[in-house]
């Protein structure tokens, strides 16, 4: 079964030229385009994609809000959303991000880029270098809490064996570096992983990271 693609982007060119790339792969197909948030959300329902492509700045709804009502609480299909984005620090991914996205990605990324990300989201992981992820977090620490809110309940059904793992996901480890860290496996950090992200009730490594800032489990600039 082919991956169902909508596009979703104000400039009839860019979606253009993502459609010529995407068709060229066997297993991706184009099921429709959107110019706003708006569109986006009727042609989720109607065409029930497996990745959105989502422009964050968009007249009439941006990509933000229109990622959190395709990925939230009663969404209507599995739709996974990969953001779009000019700059690799746009202020804007985090909110992308804390709405549900499972990545970005940079419009002028190469097109296998595109391509890989969108496999990889469409197969329920996170398309969004750790170290990214790091970058990220750290620079728009002003949108997360302070840190002075109380830790979420979640947090203590967490062994303190996940909660280092935890850390180590926010502080932008892949599994392999966490391994070494911690000297254990490395299926037995992606075990760890995914109960962390069972229990907390979380979609991938991405919102364990946004989980961890926000829980003041970890602070941005801590090493």
């Amino acid at each position: 079964m082919a991956i169902r693609v909508l596009l979703v982007d104000d400039q009839p060119l860019l979606r253009t030229g993502f459609r010529m790339i995407l068709e060229a792969e066997p297993d991706l197909a184009v099921v429709g385009e959107a110019g706003d948030g708006l569109q986006a959300l009727d042609q989720v329902r109607a065409l029930q994609p497996d990745v959105v492509l989502m422009d964050i700045r968009m007249p009439r709804m941006d990509g933000v809000e229109a990622t959190r009502q395709i990925t939230g609480p009663g969404r209507d299909g599995p739709a996974k959303v990969l953001v779009l984005t000019t700059f690799d620090l746009d202020e804007y991914v985090v909110e992308a991000l804390r709405a549900g996205a499972s990545g970005f990605l940079l419009k002028d990324a190469p097109a296998n880029e595109l391509v890989q990300a969108i496999r990889v989201v469409a197969a329920g992981e996170a398309m969004l270098a750790p170290s990214i992820t790091r970058r990220l977090l750290d620079k728009y620490a002003g949108h997360l809490p302070s840190g002075d809110e109380p830790v979420p309940d979640t947090l203590h059904t967490l062994t303190d064996r996940e909660v280092e793992v935890l850390k180590l996901v926010a502080r932008g480890l892949s599994n392999a570096e966490i391994a070494a860290d911690l000297f254990v496996s490395e299926t037995t950090v992606k075990t760890h992983v995914g109960h962390v992200l069972t229990k907390l009730g979380l979609r991938d490594r991405v919102q364990a990271a946004v989980y961890a800032y926000e829980s003041g489990l970890v602070r941005p600039g801590a090493q």
